[in-house]
Parts: structure tokens; C-alpha cells; sequence
């Protein structure tokens, strides 16, 4: 497969054309990387699969299951080579699993692919990017494996290992009948809100009893009446394997968003389920169930990442955690003599000694070094022992290196001689701690866990897995299994066991064509091409080396082993080149403008070519080391050569008036002096002009003194490519007055026009420079930059794609300016709340700026003025987060990241502990039973020009649910620890307040401003601010009263209109306070709205109104009397489900009496939701528009919006096999 991308031997020679000497490469793709030294391999993500391995990963760990499905042979499932025959019925899931299982357990690979597996689910690309919630993956997989295996020996496989019975039981309080219904389950759905663990909710779920009573009466077949009944419900039989879901998510309707519940939620190790189920003869070791899985969910709701907690039960992993860490046998301050200090095998291992797990990332490791000893390992040991690297994996004994080389581990029994090796072997050189005996499994043995996070397995202690009790990394799903079940004595450590033999085959033919693959590839990955000039084949001419006959002759492209030493390199060249005579030195060389040019000798046959500097494609010459052709030759850079264009005045020419000026090439060494041009050019006497600005023309030259004239060529700052001009001191004619034409004995001289096409403000639009032929584009754009004026400073695009954490693939976007260092951010900003996408501006500061003066230099950019301003951080939400109220933190130390989004809020923080509230008069039309105000309140809206009016139920007046207006009357700032009342008579003191004449601070009802309209309603007035729990971005808005009021916990206040018969409109609203303690049923409430009103409660209909939808829900009293399902109390409750009902909702009242009109609805209902309709049309068509464009174009004007992905269900596609 290989062949023809890499070659066997370590060396070859091919003739090669001398101008083609450099051959582009291809680098093949690398296998995968070998097992770590757990030896167990992880699960490739495809990009959102991260679900799918940790569920893989618990079933492969679970032995029963495995060993069941490799049961199965071809003759059942089919075979992989007949599933595109029409006829045949391969079972494709099970045997895409039972290869995946073999790959897991024998193939020696870092990772495994679930492509194939996915692709048998039917799944595409677009799927397996998709984050889906695994316990939905859990049954839908158990589903489809059913439906797979139907017709085999493996038909029961599901319901044999996970199968499990639920009885629900009614007993009769009167005749003691029994009610039964059984259940079945494959996994156990617990709650987390508001339980305390796993047991605790088992407890509620199977233990308590629900009473039927007073009037939620039983009514029973025996007795055929109604009577008191208990429900309860046991586990009835219990499965081989415990699945047990948590549910973590779950939706708060008060602010109709999904959440994640992050409370502490214990589980066991071990738990006894005897207690949860019925009463049986069982040995009591029957109901002990130990943890074996443990998946778990890190994120929010709305995304996040999946990895699991695993036990190994076979004991298939190499497992070795240091319960405490122990003492180093190397210290630092031990080591005093220079003679230690000089080895670094020491010293690196007594970094690596301090370290937790002796593990470190190899950049901090220089960093350590630096720190301790004051020198970088580059200056004292890179010389004799070469790069950090390279020096860790030639002492792979001691130390291990990751797969990637980011991190490296220090060997437990790690001997401190080094060795002369280039291979390593991980699984080799980790000493392991030795295994259990077989059938020891009396507690004593410490079990193996190990953290699986999709490709990475790292081994955990058994007491890491109470981490993830609580917070947003925690347990989601857990995994029991019978204590009584006994693995054989053969499969322990042995991942050969059960495996059938056509797997067994398969995988050891796959792990030699591994091994295969890895020695090509390091075989590639470690040789390089090397460029041989051959001495005899050249000759010095014109201050460089050329070929004396033809340039194919002259060079040999070599192909060798970077890790083999410069005498393996001569021997080889000495072999190759059997008419070479004499003394061999080899010296990098490189081709210049003028030729071939030598400028290192190599010296030291025992140093590798990674530690020599060779770089791939190098210019070896290969000579004797003192003449080429009997010419003595000089090296090194001090005399490199310099091809320079002189230009001088033709005196052969003996037309008049004309002055023809001759360029010609000239080559001097870098270290001659300046007046050697004079000789070269038999010119007795002349001045010497250099062209300092590079351009011919006569303001870019520059005399050279006489006293410099001994100066060399580079010190007077000349290179490749320089024009020198020499004018003869005694002629009459200056070449550089001359405005005729400059003819040249080569070319003509050109300009170049280089246009300003940056769109930024520049004084120049269009620059002149000047070139040559050989001048590089380069050249150009470097120096049209700094005419421009573009940057002030050039950087090397210097950084690799891995040192710049790039992947393949990535897009990047070209901008102008210099890029940010590592200490310094790259922040987008805004200014207000309602940030439309792409109107942020950008700024880069250093990390260790303060809130305050990053402040300062985004008000500077933006153009504002003033300090009344403040900074707050965009939250996911694209809104204006927590303010930064520390101003004197660092920007690191309040976590902003390069990327964040700042906004400036204007107005001034507060004080710590006080609050900053914006206040709002809750306008009101004058119904009846309020405070109408009798001011013209038109002049506070223009003048503060904050008003806002949408359309709710709380506080609608008038003939129809209307309109809230809500009035700004300006800011307060106030105490924490100050009461309701406090707050409501400092709100009066405001200007625009008094304009309203409440009498005190009791005519006033106070409530929170959300999403521009009133929402939670604040009671008691002697109740701290804290207590109510308002955060920082608090509005409270206040509404006149009559006369006070004191509304109790249990109190809910809701607005109420009788509807108008055959008009579709409504009386104004009155308010009406409820009261729940009684109970919160729909019948509590028809009757309170009853005597409200002195109507017959059989006589009324009433309907909670939806603003957001434009929709009425009648609330209906009817009651199921007769029913032996009866759902518990509190799903009666119109706070609950599907009403919510809440402080400030509107209530609609009929009056049956006079109107039996079944319909609700306003006339302004059907024109709000035929608005909404016509919303949604143009949202779905601008959708569509937006598909058509590509998704991946970067623009520097916009800012791509980042919407929420819709949600979608999962699904396996299956065959048919009944």
C-alpha cells in the first residue's frame, strides 16, 4: 500500500537535474498511534459522537454482554462480503459491533473508528456532528439490536442481561383487594430535583405509599364504590444488569427555559436493593448490585461533552495510580556539584519528581529548567545532547513520552543510565505494577477504574467518582451489575477470551499490517534528502563555485536516515562514490545569487543529523576541505559572496550628447573592502555612490567618503541585488543631474507602481518602486508596506500550524495589523445592550490590563466621553451579563478570554453591596378600582424617550386584554440590606414621580421588569432586597394602589374581565387575590371568581389569556369520579401544568346567564396572531435564502449570527428480518 511513498533502505541515490534539486514531498498518512500504557484503546469522535463512545465503552466493559454477541457466528448474522446481494439478510449492526468489540480488546491502536457503525445505523455526516442525549441512544441501540437479532440464538440477548419488572399495586382499605399491573423496564428513570441521591429516590419511587382520600376516593371493583385505597409500587424481578438514567434536565416554567439540575445526588458503590422490592425467598445476596459504568454529562442543557467512568472488571488494562506521592529520591538542592548540575538526566528527573503524577506538558519542563538553573536548555545542553525532544526519546527508558510529544511522564522504574537508542516501545518500557492472582475477589484487590473520554484512557482512583455527584460535570447515567456474577479464571487479563476465531484471525492480521505500516512510516518520517555537490565536478569562477561540465554531472540527490551519525553519512558517501581519493569533508553549502557557496564544515562522526542542524533538502558539498580545482576556497559567511550592479559611464562612447550608463554584474566577498570595485574596474580615481533607498534615482544615493572607502561591503549595508554607482571625480558630466534615458548593456531599469488598495487612510494612494528581474515579489511588497506607512513593525509569519494550535481544515481570515502576542487579547465591544451582529469593534489589549483602564481605551476608540460608563461581559445569550465590578482586577484574573465580548453600559457602578435600580411607573388608563393619575404624562415620554408598551395581561384595562405602559422615572441606588418600603420611598423622591401624587409608599405595588414587562410580583415591605434575590440587572417598576394591601405567600393576584356578550371585547380589569392555601385547583378558583362576582358558580366559564399567543385556555372543573388511574394532587393544581398561573395573569369571566358563546377570543386576538403568521413566513424565508449562501465566507464587516441548532430525534435504521 505503502510502497511507492517510501523507500526500505535507509539510503539511495538517483540522478537528479541540478535545477530541480528540490522535489516537493508528499507526506503519506500515519497510521494510528499505538495503545497507551493502560493498553486500552478509546473511541474516535466524529466530530459529536462523544455519546455514542461512552455508551460503546460501557457495553464492551460489560463482559456478559460482549461475550453474547460474539456468540453469534456468521452462520447466523451473514457475512460482511454479501451485503449488497439483494437476497441475503445480513445482520450489519450486530457484526459492525462485534468488530468494533475486537478492535477494542486486540488491535494495537490508540483509538478506534465507529464510521462503519454509524454508517450501518444509516446515520450521514450531518448526524454524526449532531449532539444527541445518550439515554435516548441507550433504547433506541437496545431497539435496534432487538429487531436485528430476531430469528437467531441471540433473539433474547436484550431482555436475558437488562430485562427488569415493575409492580403497581392499589389495596383496597375496605376489603383488602389487590389491584395489580405489572410494568416492564429496561433501565430505571429516577428524579434528581429535590432528592438527595440514588437511594433516596429509589425510596420515594418504591417504598412511600400514595393515599387516595377525601375527595380523591378510589373506586373499587369489589366494593363497586368508592373508598380509601394505597397505591404503592415494587420491583417485581430485577436483571442481571442495573441501568439506572438520572433525569438532570428538566424546564422551569416561570422563565420557560430548559435547565440542568447540578444539586449534590449521591449514589452507592455498592447498593442492596432489597428493600425496593417485593417479598421473596431470594438469598439476600441476590438484591447486591455493584457500580461498574458511570457516564457522565459536562455542560449545560442546550450542549456539552459526554466521557465515562469505567470499572475493568476482566482486568484488561494496565492500571497503576499512586495513592500518595512519594517523596523524590532527587532534589533540587542535592544537587551542588557542577558536576551534577551539568548532567541533565538529573535534573529533568528531579522536575519530573515534583510534579503531581510526574507528569508535565514538555514546554512547561524548558520553562521548570529555566527557573531552576537560570539557563534554557538550548544554550547549555542543546549543543552536546540536541533538542528537548529528541533528547526525551533517546531516553525513553526514563522518561515517556506521549503520543503526540505534548507531555511527557516520568518512568516509575526508570533507571538514570541513559541509553544509545533510537526506537522506543512504550508498552515495553512501562513497568507495570504486577496483576492479582486469579479469583482473588474478596474486597482486598483494589478495583481498576479508568476514565474513558472518547480517545484518552486514563486510569482514576475508585474515590474520584464522588466528583461527579454535583455541578455541571456530573453523573447522568449508572450502570450496575450483580454482585454474584463470577468472570472465569481464563479471562481475567486475557482480552483473547471468547473471541471467535475469524475475529482472532482478522484482528492479528490487522495488528502485522500495523506494525508494518508504523516502520514505514517512521522509516519516512525519519530520512531526508540531502543535495551532494561533488568537489572534482566544480570549479571556482567569478567569486563562486559553478559545475565545470553539466549541472546533472555535478549533484546527487541522497536519500538517508536522519538518525544515523555524519560518519555513517561519509562511510555511505565513501561507498557510493567509488573514485573518490583522499580526504572526505562534508560542508553545508548554499546556492546564491552569484552560485554555490560553502559555509559550515561538518564536524563530530559520533553526532547524529538531527543533532548536526540538517535540515531536510540541504546543500552538502563534498570536498577535500582546502581547494577546489587548485583553488584555495574560503568559507563561511563572513565571505559570502555578493552579486552587486555596477553602474558606471561608458567612455568608449564617443557620441555627442549622450551619456550612456553601463550595468553590469560584478561579485565581491562580503568581507572585501568597498574600494575593491575601483580595482575590479581598472578605474584609477572615482566616487562610489550606494543606492540607500532603493531606487535609482537621484535622491536615493548616497557618496561614500574617502575614509570609509576600506570599509567592507557589509558593513556599509549592501547585499544581493545593490547598485553602486562610480562617477569619475575629475569628469564634468554628473550622472546624477542626467533626466535622459539610462540605457544598460543588460536590461533597461524599471519602476513598478504599487497601488494602496487597503481601503485605510493613507497619504499616498500609489508608491513608485523600483526592480530588477530578479527581484523577488517579496521584496516589493516589503517595501510598498513601508512606504505606505502600513505597519509599523514587520513580523516573520514565523509560527508553525501546531505551534499556532491550528487543525487542518480551519478557516482564517486575512486582517490588517499585527497579530496579538500570548500576553495580550483580541476583544470584540460594543456599546449598549441591543448589540446587533457586526457592529462590535475590535481592540487588542494586554491581559494584564486593568477593568478600569481597558474601559478608558474602549471609550477613547469609540469616541465617547465621560466616566459615567461601566462594562458588563456578553453572556450565551448575546445579552448584557454581570457587570465587571472590580475595576481594579486584571482582565486575567476575571477569566476574559480572546474572543469575549465586552459591552459599555452607560451609567456609573454602584458602591459594593448597593444596588443600582432603574424605576418604572406602570402606567395605568384609569380602570376601575385603581389610582388614576390625572397628569399629563405625555412630557415624561418625550423628554425621557423610554417608554415601552407591548402587549400583556398584567395590568390590562380597557374594553380587551390591552396594553402595558411602562414609564421611566429614572435610577436609585439603594442599600442591599434596605426593605421594600425603603425602596418604594426613595422611588417617590424622583422628580417625575411627585407629578403623581401617591400618598405613601402603601398605595404602591411594586414588580420586576422582564422582558420589558411587569413579572414577579414583590410582596411584604418589610422584607430585605437581598432575600427576593434580584441580582445586579434588576428593574422594578411600580404600580399606584387605592389603599394598601398585604398579599400573604399563598396569595395570587390576577386580573380579571367579564366578557361583553355578542361584542368579542371585555370589561376593564379588577383585581382579584386568591387564595391557594385551600387548595389550587381549577374548582377553588371558578368559585372564588363566583363570589367575586355574585354569580352562580355553575353559571360561569372563565379562561387564562396567553398575550404571547393570542390565545385563550379555558379552566375547566371537571372531575373523573370513577377511574383506577388516579394521578396525584398536585398535577390538579392550575399552578402546574398546562396553566402556570401566576401573579398578574389575566383571567376571562362569562357570564353563562347571558352569553353561550363558546369562543374567548378579541377581535385584536386574530389580528396578533395573523401578524405572527406572517412573522413566522418571512423568518422561514429568510432561513431558506441564508442556506443558499456558504456558511464558511469570513467577513470583516459582519459578524455571523450564532443561533441555537434545532433540536432533532435520533434514529437507527433497521432491516427487516422476521
Amino acid at each position: 500500500m505503502f510502497g511507492d511513498l517510501f523507500e526500505e533502505e535507509y539510503s539511495t541515490v538517483s540522478n537528479n537535474q541540478y535545477g530541480k534539486g528540490k522535489k516537493l514531498k508528499t507526506k503519506a498518512l500515519e497510521p494510528p498511534a499505538p495503545r497507551e500504557f493502560t493498553n486500552l484503546s478509546g473511541i474516535r469522535n466524529q466530530g459529536g459522537t462523544c455519546y455514542l463512545n461512552s455508551l460503546l465503552q460501557t457495553l464492551h466493559f460489560t463482559p456478559e454482554f460482549r461475550e453474547a454477541l460474539f456468540s453469534l457466528g456468521p452462520e447466523e448474522l451473514g457475512l460482511f462480503e454479501d451485503k449488497d446481494k439483494p437476497d441475503a439478510k445480513v445482520r450489519i449492526i450486530p457484526l459492525q459491533l462485534q468488530r468494533l468489540f475486537a478492535q477494542l480488546l486486540l488491535l494495537d491502536q490508540e483509538a478506534a473508528s465507529t464510521t462503519d457503525l454509524t454508517d450501518s445505523f444509516g446515520w450521514t455526516s450531518n448526524e454524526e456532528m449532531r449532539q444527541h442525549d445518550v439515554q435516548e441512544l441507550n433504547r433506541i441501540l437496545f431497539s435496534a439490536l432487538e429487531t436485528s437479532l430476531v430469528g437467531t440464538s441471540g433473539h433474547d440477548l436484550i431482555n436475558r442481561l437488562y430485562h427488569g419488572t415493575i409492580v403497581n399495586q392499589i389495596v383496597c382499605k375496605e376489603c383488602k383487594n389487590v389491584s395489580e399491573r405489572q410494568e416492564d423496564f429496561l433501565d430505571l428513570t429516577v428524579a434528581v430535583k429535590n432528592v438527595s441521591g440514588l437511594e433516596d429516590a429509589l425510596w420515594n419511587m418504591y417504598v412511600e405509599e400514595e393515599v387516595f382520600d377525601c375527595d380523591n376516593l378510589y373506586h373499587c371493583g369489589t366494593c363497586d364504590r368508592l373508598v380509601q385505597a394505597a397505591k404503592s409500587a415494587k420491583l417485581r424481578k430485577l436483571p442481571p444488569f442495573l441501568t439506572v438514567s438520572l433525569l438532570r434536565f428538566n424546564f422551569d416554567f416561570v422563565k420557560c427555559e430548559r435547565y440542568k439540575e447540578t444539586s449534590c445526588y449521591t449514589f452507592p458503590l455498592r447498593i442492596n436493593l432489597k428493600p425496593f422490592c417485593e417479598q421473596s425467598e431470594l438469598d439476600d445476596l441476590e438484591y447486591i448490585y455493584d457500580l461498574f459504568s458511570v457516564i457522565i454529562h459536562k455542560g449545560g442543557c442546550y450542549g456539552g461533552h459526554y466521557h465515562v467512568y469505567i470499572k475493568d472488571v476482566d482486568h484488561l488494562g494496565n492500571w497503576q495510580f499512586q495513592e500518595e506521592k512519594s517523596k523524590p529520591d532527587v532534589n533540587l538542592k542535592d544537587l551542588q556539584s557542577e558536576e551534577e548540575i551539568d548532567h541533565p538526566l538529573m535534573i529533568l528527573k528531579a522536575i519530573l519528581l515534583e510534579e503531581e503524577n510526574n507528569l508535565i506538558p514538555v514546554d512547561q519542563l524548558g520553562q521548570k529548567l529555566l527557573k531552576k538553573i537560570g539557563i534554557s536548555w538550548n544554550k547549555k545542553y542543546r549543543k552536546q545532547h540536541g533538542p528537548l525532544r529528541k533528547f526525551l526519546q533517546l531516553h525513553s527508558q526514563i522518561f515517556l513520552l506521549s503520543s503526540d510529544e505534548s507531555t511527557v511522564r516520568l518512568l516509575k522504574n526508570g533507571s538514570l543510565q541513559a541509553e544509545s537508542d533510537f526506537q522506543r516501545n512504550d508498552r515495553q518500557i512501562f513497568k507495570m505494577l504486577p496483576p492479582e492472582s486469579p479469583g482473588l475477589n474478596n474486597g482486598i484487590s483494589c478495583p481498576h477504574w479508568f476514565d474513558i473520554n472518547d480517545s484518552k484512557v486514563q486510569p482514576i482512583r475508585e474515590k474520584d467518582i464522588e466528583q461527579q455527584f454535583q455541578g455541571k460535570e456530573s453523573a447522568y447515567m449508572l450502570f450496575y451489575r450483580k454482585s454474584q456474577l463470577q468472570r472465569p479464571p481464563e479471562a481475567r487479563a486475557n482480552p483473547r477470551y471468547g473471541v471467535p476465531c475469524h475475529l482472532l484471525n482478522e484482528m492479528d492480521a490487522a495488528n502485522i499490517e500495523l506494525q508494518t505500516k508504523r516502520a514505514e512510516c517512521d522509516s519516512a518520517n525519519n530520512t531526508f534528502e540531502l543535495h551532494l555537490h561533488l568537489g572534482p565536478q566544480y570549479h571556482f569562477f567569478n567569486g563562486a563555485l559553478h559545475p565545470v561540465v553539466s549541472q546533472t554531472e555535478s549533484m546527487w540527490d541522497l536519500t538517508f536516515d536522519k538518525r544515523k551519525t555524519l560518519g555513517d553519512l561519509r562511510q555511505s558517501i565513501f561507498q557510493l562514490l567509488e573514485f573518490w581519493e583522499g580526504d572526505m569533508v562534508l560542508s553545508v553549502a548554499k546556492l546564491v545569487p552569484a552560485g554555490l557557496h560553502i559555509y559550515q564544515t561538518l564536524g563530530g562522526d559520533e553526532l547524529t543529523l538531527c543533532e548536526t542542524e540538517i535540515a531536510d533538502g540541504e546543500d552538502i558539498f563534498v570536498w577535500n576541505g582546502v581547494e577546489v580545482g587548485g583553488v584555495h576556497i574560503q568559507t563561511g559567511i563572513d565571505c559570502e559572496p555578493l552579486l552587486l550592479n555596477v553602474l558606471h559611464l561608458d567612455t568608449s562612447s564617443e557620441r555627442e550628447k549622450c551619456c550612456q550608463v553601463i550595468e553590469s554584474p560584478h561579485v565581491f566577498p562580503a568581507n572585501a573592502e568597498v574600494g575593491t570595485v575601483l580595482t575590479a574596474l581598472a578605474i584609477p580615481a572615482g566616487v562610489i555612490f550606494i543606492n540607500s533607498a532603493g531606487c535609482p534615482g537621484g535622491e536615493g544615493w548616497t557618496a561614500i567618503p574617502k575614509e570609509d572607502m576600506r570599509k567592507t561591503f557589509r558593513e556599509q549595508g549592501l547585499r544581493n541585488g545593490s547598485s553602486i554607482l562610480i562617477q569619475d571625480s575629475h569628469g564634468d558630466n554628473s550622472l546624477l543631474t542626467k533626466e535622459e534615458k539610462w540605457v544598460t548593456s543588460m536590461n533597461e531599469i524599471d519602476w513598478l507602481h504599487v497601488k494602496n488598495l487597503c481601503q485605510l487612510e493613507s497619504e499616498e494612494k500609489q508608491v513608485k518602486i523600483s526592480a530588477t528581474v530578479n527581484t523577488m515579489v517579496f521584496d516589493i511588497r516589503i517595501k510598498a508596506i513601508k512606504e505606505f506607512k502600513l505597519m509599523k513593525e514587520l513580523v516573520p509569519d514565523s509560527y508553525t500550524l501546531k505551534e499556532a494550535e491550528l487543525k487542518m481544515g480551519s478557516s482564517l481570515g486575512l486582517c490588517l495589523g499585527k497579530a496579538p502576542s500570548s500576553s495580550q487579547l483580541f476583544l470584540f465591544f460594543a456599546m449598549g445592550s441591543d448589540v446587533q451582529p457586526g457592529t462590535e469593534m475590535e481592540i487588542i489589549v494586554e491581559e494584564t490590563i486593568s477593568v478600569r483602564d481597558c474601559l478608558k481605551l474602549m471609550l477613547k476608540k469609540s469616541g465617547l466621553q465621560g466616566d459615567a460608563w461601566h462594562l458588563r461581559k456578553m453572556d450565551w445569550c448575546y445579552e448584557a451579563g454581570e457587570p465587571l465590578c472590580e475595576e481594579d482586577a486584571t482582565l486575567k484574573e476575571l477569566l476574559i478570554c480572546s474572543g469575549d465580548t465586552l459591552l459599555l453600559i452607560e451609567g456609573q457602578l454602584p458602591p459594593p453591596g448597593f444596588l443600582k435600580v432603574p424605576i418604572w411607573w406602570y402606567q395605568l388608563q384609569g380602570p376601575s378600582g385603581h389610582w388614576e393619575s390625572h397628569q399629563d404624562q405625555t412630557n415624561y415620554t418625550s423628554s425621557r424617550g423610554r417608554v415601552w408598551r407591548a402587549a400583556s395581561s398584567q395590568g390590562a384595562s380597557g374594553n380587551e386584554p390591552s396594553q402595558v405602559s411602562l414609564l421611566y422615572l429614572g435610577d436609585i441606588e439603594i442599600s442591599e440590606d434596605a426593605t421594600l418600603a425603603e425602596l418604594k420611598s426613595q422611588a417617590m423622591t424622583l422628580l417625575p414621580f411627585l407629578e403623581f401624587g401617591v400618598p405613601s409608599p402603601a398605595h404602591l405595588r411594586a414588580w420586576t421588569v422582564e422582558r420589558k414587562l411587569p413579572g414577579r410580583l414583590l410582596r411584604t415591605d418589610r422584607q430585605p432586597l437581598r432575600e427576593y434575590k434580584l441580582g445586579r440587572r434588576i428593574e422594578i417598576c411600580l404600580e399606584p394602589l387605592q389603599k394598601g394591601e398585604n398579599l400573604g405567600p399563598q396569595d395570587v393576584l390576577l386580573r380579571t374581565q367579564v366578557r361583553i356578550p355578542g361584542e368579542r371585547t371585555y370589561t376593564p380589569a379588577l383585581d382579584l387575590v386568591w387564595n391557594t392555601a385551600q387548595g389550587g385547583t381549577a374548582g377553588s378558583l371558578r368559585q372564588r371568581v363566583a363570589d367575586f362576582y355574585c354569580l352562580p358558580v355553575e353559571k360561569i366559564e372563565i379562561a387564562k389569556y396567553f398575550p404571547e399567543k393570542f390565545e385563550w385556555l379555558p379552566i375547566s372543573s371537571w372531575k373523573q369520579q370513577i377511574t383506577k388511574r388516579k394521578k396525584k394532587k398536585k398535577q390538579d393544581y392550575l399552578q402546574g401544568a398546562p396553566y402556570y398561573l401566576k401573579d398578574g395573569d389575566t383571567i376571562g369571566v362569562k357570564n353563562l346567564l347571558i352569553d353561550d358563546d363558546d369562543d374567548f377570543s378579541t377581535i385584536r386576538d386574530d389580528i396578533g396572531k395573523e401578524k405572527q403568521k406572517q412573522r413566522a413566513l418571512g423568518r422561514r424565508k429568510s432561513q431558506e435564502a441564508l442556506h443558499e449562501q456558504s456558511s464558511y465566507i469570513l467577513s470583516s464587516a459582519e459578524t455571523p449570527a450564532r443561533p441555537r441548532a434545532p433540536e432533532t430525534s435520533l434514529s437507527i435504521h433497521v432491516g427487516s428480518f422476521r
